[in-house]
């Protein structure tokens, strides 16, 4: 039996570590939340003290917040991105799983071959291809339009992979059950696939929608309209009006900044087990 030294003696090293460990995780929580709490304090703050020393306002105003809602039209641009993340992630999490399912489930020529030409396009970013993506768009009559805001996005390589990783880890016992009893793939994939599915597809909901709410460059290239202007594209021109005026720039980024913190935390726990048991094991 150990001694109880013995027992000292192997569990200091692992509260030492713990606790080097606990020190690292606070230091980086502290370094993630304090821009948003200083964006969150600085929208509170008059004009003349948003970019004083102190963290504080030495008086606490919403008036930041009344004029951008009053003075520009914040609202519509908030309900252009609402339609457009919305619109996007639906259809995108629709034609993504039936893609996944096609390419992890099913046997035809050349399977590997897709799945390796989608995953390769994980490496080409965005401003590499907005040149000829605004070419094509333009062809096919999709400026200034909702539909050229939305089509474009519905693509993501990373949303097949992470279904597809996904569907390759589901028992193949399943299918064969369901084919006994006649079922053919789009049943199996109705019935069997997608209620499993629901943990990765409420992720990859939170993660398809953050990412076209803070989408910037291609709304910003596609769109001259002011009625078809989102809301980062929104806060950027408001930026740019009102130079010396960050206190209103802050007030409309906390606004921006609500949906996409409140979508984190209520969809937290799927996004982690997501990547836990599905993506990148």
């Amino acid at each position: 039996m150990p001694t109880r030294a013995g027992v000292r003696s192997i569990d200091a090293p692992q509260r030492v570590s713990r606790a080097w460990w606990f020190l690292l995780a606070l230091i980086l929580s502290v370094f993630t939340v304090f821009p948003l709490v200083w964006m969150a304090l600085g929208s509170l703050k008059p004009g003349a003290e948003v970019l004083g020393p102190n963290l504080l306002p030495s008086e606490a105003t919403f008036d930041n917040f009344v004029y951008v809602f009053t003075q520009v039209p914040f609202l519509r641009y908030l309900l252009n991105s609402l339609f457009i993340s919305a619109t996007v992630t639906v259809v995108a999490l629709w034609f993504h799983s039936m893609a996944a399912y096609a390419l992890a489930r099913l046997r035809f020529p050349g399977r590997e071959g897709v799945f390796v030409a989608i995953f390769s396009t994980l490496l080409i970013t965005v401003p590499a291809v907005i040149v000829p993506l605004f070419l094509v768009a333009r062809e096919l009559h999709l400026l200034d339009s909702y539909a050229g805001l939305i089509i474009p996005p519905l693509f993501s390589a990373f949303g097949i992979f992470l279904l597809r990783q996904f569907y390759v880890s589901i028992p193949r016992d399943l299918e064969e059950a369901a084919i006994v009893d006649g079922a053919g793939y789009w049943r199996i994939y109705w019935s069997v696939i997608l209620p499993l599915s629901r943990p990765v597809l409420a992720a990859l909901a939170v993660l398809f929608f953050l990412a076209n709410w803070n989408a910037f460059l291609w709304p910003l290239t596609i769109t001259a309209d002011q009625d078809l202007t989102v809301v980062q594209v929104g806060i950027a021109s408001f930026f740019q009006q009102y130079d010396a005026d960050y206190n209103y720039v802050l007030a409309a980024a906390t606004v921006a900044a609500m949906p996409t913190l409140l979508l984190f935390f209520v969809f937290q726990r799927q996004i982690i087990e997501s990547v836990k048991t599905s993506g990148l094991k």
